[in-house]
């Protein structure tokens, strides 16, 4: 199981914090990211954008990214402030 965590704007738009999902074997981030895009189509431009921090097991992420069984995933929109 996979666990995705969705941070401020996304968490708004997905009207949840945490989605799970049943992997079989690992994928990548990319692939994760159209899974989400199924699921929460309300997230798509902002998943789709370059601007979006990933992280896996609290580490920064790119889309060819590994995620195996037991991974947290937290997708973070951009940050603005100062």
């Amino acid at each position: 199981m996979v666990t995705v965590r969705f941070f401020a704007m996304l968490r708004g738009l997905a009207k949840a914090e945490v989605k799970e999902y049943e992997i079989g074997s690992p994928i990548t981030v990319g692939e994760l990211k159209e899974m989400i895009k199924k699921d929460f189509p309300a997230l798509t431009g902002l998943i789709d954008s370059r601007s979006l921090l990933v992280s896996v097991n609290q580490e920064f992420a790119n889309r060819d990214t590994a995620v195996k069984d037991g991974d947290e995933v937290g997708f973070l929109p951009p940050f603005s402030g100062g």
